[in-house]
């Protein structure tokens, strides 16, 4: 694209922590390629708020940084005239909760005077394949209404991926929608810088809206959207981003550990998003595991009928390992104040179902359960998968229901509603802990570490680990004790799959001298702190 860098710096200050730039992350973007912004500063409270208005010297208007639209008519906009005002400002909307969760950050920019108020955006059009430049004439409300309520004043053109975005085009497509003379040829210029910026960030969507021409005769940029392609995220180290999801506001600790789990294992997905961070328990509130996404609406619309909230929304799909689905399952439960547990899935999945039931009966033994539990998991092997997580969590004490593909979605929200009602919490049990083996065996996983206690494998007649591993990587040794029948560095490098047979059937139907430890960084520490263990 004409006037693209190859590169764009880093914005300053605090870590860009998602794909979806903050309001001020984005502006120092589109500074660094030469579009107007008003000055402005982060400030994080009310004191800080108050000595940057000092510092700008103006009328100010002081803006929540949250991903959130209307945020003037939700009183996350406010205009100051004097630096205390301006802190008063910044208290108030620090203490609001935007989408369900906290405003941590307020901007605040020095008043603009403005002639007239446009919008322009750059948007990757999936069904044409292709970036396609937005503009209108009337700026400062959604583009969606605007087209549907004003369709004479937006003009869109798809552009050329290499060539980009010429000054030409872009002064002709202003002129479409009745934009003339200097403010046609600043807002054009505006507009290729813009997609210069699009293009250098790989940027899904970058918008400014509103795009302002000012009195003084500028073209700026009063505010601005920029979510980054999520798949594009490690080509980008310069922009650090943490956790390379479009997430709507800054990521809480459990998506942050949650992030940890899926960046680097390929093997499946594991999408997990918080969608209240303060559940208490009678709320109505459950922990929503899905699979697949049309299933998981599904799932979601039976909950709502039957007057249940989800705390947040989770994917494993895509055939993912048992251990991923465990490390899934434990991050949920460490969600404090829900009062349910509900799994379901489209019904028709090609992924092996007991994969996902091992995973669950570990986690919920490991945490352990404490609300009951509804979990609806049809497709593949689904009967052995009912047989092994209703069956192996009997001796929990907290109601677990599993039911297959026959079985409707609101059947199961039904059996979680009634669940519930009827449920009285069991004592807190205490995180089982597992004492040192007397005689280890052990291996590494590709992601944890198998250990066998031959002191009491040596006294288990059912021999469970080594009929139920799915990739037949074990035997017995001469002395009847579980084996590798593979070198160690192939386990590690996957020949084990991390099926958890080793640990789950051997806990159910052997003697429990097999266990993998699977770790989480930062769950136990989280847990600690939110008084969970």
């Amino acid at each position: 694209m004409p006037g693209a860098s190859r590169s764009v710096p880093a914005p300053q200050g605090r870590r860009v922590l998602v794909a979806r730039l903050t309001e001020f992350q984005g502006k120092q973007l589109l500074r660094s390629a030469g579009i107007a912004v008003p000055r402005g500063e982060l400030a994080c409270s009310a004191a800080d708020a108050a000595a940057a208005a000092g510092r700008l010297g103006t009328g100010v208007v002081v803006k929540a940084q949250a991903w959130t639209t209307s945020r003037k008519a939700q009183g996350l906009v406010r205009f100051a005239d004097a630096a205390v005002a301006a802190g008063e400002a910044a208290a108030a909307i620090l203490a609001v909760r935007a989408g369900g969760f906290p405003v941590a950050e307020v901007l605040v920019e020095e008043r603009v005077a403005v002639a007239s108020e446009r919008y322009a955006g750059i948007i990757i059009d999936d069904r044409r394949r292709r970036p396609v430049l937005l503009v209108s004439a009337r700026g400062g409300s959604g583009i969606e209404e605007t087209a549907r309520e004003h369709p004479e004043s937006v003009a869109e053109l798809p552009l050329d991926a290499v060539e980009g975005l010429p000054r030409h085009a872009a002064r002709e497509l202003w002129r479409r929608v009745g934009v003339h003379g200097e403010e046609q040829r600043h807002l054009a210029e505006a507009c290729v810088r813009l997609a210069a910026v699009a293009r250098a960030v790989e940027a899904r969507a970058a918008e400014v809206n509103p795009l302002v021409f000012t009195l003084d005769g500028r073209a700026v940029a009063l505010d601005c959207r920029i979510t980054v392609d999520d798949a594009a995220v490690f080509r980008h180290p310069e922009l650090g981003i943490d956790v390379a999801r479009e997430l709507g506001h800054l990521p809480t600790p459990l998506e942050r550990i949650a992030w940890e789990v899926e960046k680097d294992d390929y093997r499946g997905t594991f999408y997990f998003l918080q969608m209240r961070d303060a559940v208490e328990r009678g709320e109505r509130v459950v922990a929503f595991h899905g699979a697949g996404g049309g299933g998981s609406m599904m799932g979601m619309d039976a909950l709502a009928r039957h007057g249940f909230a989800v705390a947040n929304f989770c994917d494993t799909s895509g055939n993912p390992p048992a251990s991923k689905v465990y490390r899934a399952a434990r991050i949920l439960l460490s969600q404090p104040g829900v009062d349910g547990y509900f799994g379901t899935g489209s019904g028709v999945a090609s992924q092996e179902q007991f994969h996902s039931a091992r995973g669950l009966v570990k986690a919920f033994l490991e945490e352990p359960l404490a609300v009951p539990a509804v979990v609806r998991l049809g497709g593949n092997g689904e009967e052995k998968a009912i047989e092994i997580l209703t069956g192996y969590t009997k001796a929990l004490g907290v109601p677990v229901e599993c039911y297959g593909k026959d079985t409707p979605v609101d059947a199961c929200a039904a059996r979680l509603a009634a669940l519930v009602a009827a449920f009285t919490p069991p004592p807190q049990a205490p995180h089982r802990g597992r004492g040192p083996a007397e005689r280890p065996y052990t291996f590494a996983t590709p992601t944890g570490e198998v250990t066998y206690d031959h002191a009491v494998c040596a006294r288990c007649r059912s021999k469970a680990c080594v009929a139920a591993c799915v990739p037949q990587i074990l035997a017995l040794s001469e002395e009847g004790v579980p084996i590798l029948k593979v070198t160690r560095e192939d386990a590690a490098r996957g020949r084990c799959t991390e099926c958890l047979a080793c640990e789950v059937d051997c806990r159910a139907l052997g003697a429990g001298g097999g266990h993998i430890a699977l770790e989480i960084a930062g769950l136990d520490e989280y847990s600690r702190a939110r008084g969970l263990e």
